[in-house]
């Protein structure tokens, strides 16, 4: 059994430092990263916040010009979506699926990492507008007519950026789906694949169909504001409705997108603090996909003002009410598990329970939405502002911040301050609803969005106010987070293999695991493997005789799709620059576009095909092995 332990520390060593930090293939590096430099935007968005908030606490306040208030109203919901919520999630799946099924990595890990490099290199590319002033100003969505005129580059960053930032998410997405798939341990059926895979999953395919319509959307924007093409221009034969129809059979499902991986959070948390197996299983997992698919067929409820037939308005109203069955069924089973079982009152628990909380009151105002004739009246208001920072910021922050402090020990190996925790729960909490739930009221007095300032005497003042102080007392709830988790990851104490007596497999290796994830793979029959005693006994009892230790270098089981029955032994590929070189080419192409240099774009391409030729080349043999 040494003997096969030291052969795995071995092979699945990573060279010194520096190679590592710009060649490592390991998923949960590459996860740790996009946790990382998505925290680095979410404070970047939430300074745009305070600076938005502080503009609007009183009437005819002008510390911000107007230019300036579009570009970072604009630049904070860009970041909040795309760079921080998305990318933020896809670092708990990156580090945590392949533990989750018990693998030794995703099924592309040079793949995986070029989609850190392209989401890196696509968030600097996008912010590098906001240096230059020249940040997109006409907010995250981006309506036609107003952003197909001049304004200069602006625009263009957010076109071309959205652009270069969707090759990175499609790459992540197809990487889930087949690691998913393939990637299992033996045992693992469908009916035995951990919720925050479902989550996961469903995601995935979400982000498959979703993206190509955004892309299109955007790159028929560059090709109106660069080219003189007329895709939206109604004189010319095109349509302003075009770009609302593209953007939000992408937007909607993203809402999803976002939301669906949080909730694979919570369906991870809820069991293991309530001390008894998820009621439901099979229905939260059959709800989870039942969302994603659902998720397409609302989009025209963001556009219930435009004109549209009442017969399609009509259809889109009743597809957006059923929506809510899915999710009424994942908040009934939560809510279950925890009257069935032995709640513990831990600051992961507690941010759940806060989640559940603010996301039943986005979900009702979101039927409310529904609803043709309130659409109609409240659209554009700060009713809407306040209704989607309920179900993204509710139905994503709160379980981002969850899974935080619930595998910080698993990634750091070291516990976070309960106390601390607990303080910092109240502190977003109460901040939360202190900034948002007032602009519901002020909504509904009639406060536009997408204002910089407002006249005294319109009855927002004491509303407008309420919300800047919650932002500010929101804003130190998030700083306390952020220092509890610096400190803890230096002078925490040692958190043990598995300090929650959790149920999935992640917890039943070290804290942090080592390269390699199992010194043996693992043999699942249950939905929940980690309190399967006896099979994890059976695990040590394996590598004894040395079964599925795969210690002759970069290797993991390949099992089928539906039962996860061992078919192969698969031989990964180890570390390698191609990632990062084919990233920074990537690069240099959309720098030359933004540029409108010519020279550079074909500079980029070139070194694009190179880099693509490197990373295909066979420098070693990285071939399957037959089981």
């Amino acid at each position: 059994m040494v003997a096969n332990i030291e052969r795995l520390e071995r092979n699945w060593a990573e060279p010194g430092r520096l190679v590592t930090a710009i060649a490592t293939v390991d998923h949960k590096k590459i996860g740790v990263r996009y946790l990382v430099t998505a925290s680095v935007f979410f404070v970047l968005a939430g300074l745009e916040a305070v600076a938005l908030r502080a503009q609007l606490a009183t009437p005819n306040e002008r510390l911000l010009s107007p230019e300036a208030y579009d570009q970072l109203f604009s630049m904070h919901g860009i970041t909040m979506i795309f760079l921080f919520v998305t990318p933020m999630l896809s670092g708990f799946g990156n580090y945590l699926v392949p533990l989750q099924i018990g693998s030794r990595d995703m099924a592309f890990p040079r793949l995986n990492a070029f989609g850190y490099w392209v989401f890196l290199a696509s968030g600097l590319f996008i912010y590098s507008s906001l240096v230059l002033g020249r940040a997109p100003d006409a907010g995250w969505f981006n309506y036609v007519p107003l952003s197909s005129g001049s304004h200069g580059v602006n625009i263009d960053f957010y076109g071309l950026g959205l652009i270069f930032l969707g090759i990175s998410t499609t790459a992540g997405a197809i990487n889930f789906i087949v690691t998913i798939f393939r990637m299992r341990a033996p045992g693992m059926s469908l009916n035995r694949i951990p919720l925050f895979c479902w989550a996961v999953l469903a995601t995935s395919f979400s982000i498959v169909f979703a993206i190509p319509s955004l892309s299109a959307d955007c790159l028929l924007l560059e090709l109106s504001r660069k080219w003189g093409y007329h895709f939206f221009d109604k004189a010319t034969g095109g349509d302003p409705l075009l770009w609302q129809h593209l953007f939000w059979i992408f937007g909607h499902p993203d809402v999803y997108i976002i939301f669906l991986p949080a909730v694979g959070i919570v369906s991870s948390i809820v069991p293991v603090f309530s001390q008894r197996r998820m009621v439901a299983y099979n229905l939260v997992a059959l709800a989870t996909m039942a969302t994603g698919f659902l998720g397409f067929g609302v989009w025209v409820h963001h556009m219930f003002a435009v004109g549209l037939p009442q017969v399609t308005m009509t259809f889109f109203a009743a597809a957006s009410m059923a929506i809510a069955i899915p999710s009424g069924i994942q908040i009934f089973a939560w809510i279950a598990t925890i009257i069935g079982g032995t709640p513990v009152l831990r600051t992961p628990f507690l941010f759940i329970v806060g989640f559940i909380v603010v996301f039943v009151i986005g979900g009702l105002s979101g039927v409310m939405f529904a609803v043709i004739p309130f659409d109609q009246q409240v659209t554009d208001s700060y009713f809407v502002v306040a209704h989607f920072h309920y179900v993204l910021f509710g139905g994503a922050v709160f379980p981002i911040l969850a899974g935080i402090h619930y595998w910080l020990p698993k990634i750091s190996g070291r516990m976070f301050s309960e106390r601390v925790g607990v303080a910092s729960f109240w502190l977003v909490f109460v901040g939360f609803n202190l900034t948002f739930f007032p602009m519901h009221i002020s909504g509904l007095l009639g406060m536009p969005r997408r204002v910089y300032t407002y006249p005294d005497h319109m009855g927002w003042n004491v509303l407008n106010l309420l919300s800047t102080i919650g932002g500010v007392v929101l804003a130190c709830g998030i700083l306390v987070i952020i220092v509890n988790i610096l400190w803890s990851t230096r002078f925490g104490a040692a958190a043990g293999d598995d300090p929650w007596n959790a149920n999935t497999l992640e917890w039943s290796t070290t804290s942090p695991p080592p390269h390699y994830n199992f010194a043996t793979i693992p043999v699942v029959r249950s939905a929940d493997p980690n309190w399967d005693r006896r099979d994890r006994e059976e695990d040590q009892r394996r590598l004894e005789r040395g079964e599925l230790v795969l210690a002759d270098g970069h290797e993991t089981v390949a099992t089928s799709e539906v039962d996860a029955e061992l078919e192969h032994v698969l031989r990964m590929p180890g570390d390698s620059p191609w990632p990062l070189l084919l990233a920074i080419a990537l690069t240099v192409f959309f720098v030359g576009l933004i540029s409108s240099s010519n020279v550079t774009a074909w500079i980029g391409v070139a070194a694009v095909v190179i880099a693509l030729g490197g990373w295909h080349f066979p420098w070693t043999s990285d071939e399957e092995v037959l089981a």
